[in-house]
């Protein structure tokens, strides 16, 4: 079960990066609240998976699903370069974190 939690806590980082970005500063209401909610729930969910996963490889794993997410969307919906080397390297950190979580 922390496994689980701690990839939708991951899921939720690139959520509250996305509407951090989107608040403009938070000077946009809804944009400000999805990424309070969405940043509390993350850390919720690290804490918890935290308590059966150690805390390099549980973090390590929450950073890299949060980084990867966030650049993906940034790719797919908002108009940020897709280069090769930029898939490439983060095909480096997927690789990563699945080898964190086979290691454990």
């Amino acid at each position: 079960m922390a496994w689980i939690v701690l990839v939708i806590s991951g899921l939720l980082e690139t959520a509250w990066a996305v509407a951090l970005d989107r608040s403009a500063g938070f000077t946009r209401l809804v944009p400000s609240l999805v990424f309070g909610v969405t940043l509390v729930l993350s850390m919720a969910g690290l804490a918890y998976a935290l308590r059966e996963i150690p805390v390099g490889t549980g973090y390590a794993v929450w950073v890299g699903i949060g980084m990867v997410g966030t650049a993906l969307v940034g790719m797919l919906a908002l108009g940020e370069p897709a280069s090769l080397p930029r898939i490439a390297c983060l095909l480096l950190v997927v690789a990563g974190v699945v080898g964190l979580k086979v290691l454990h």
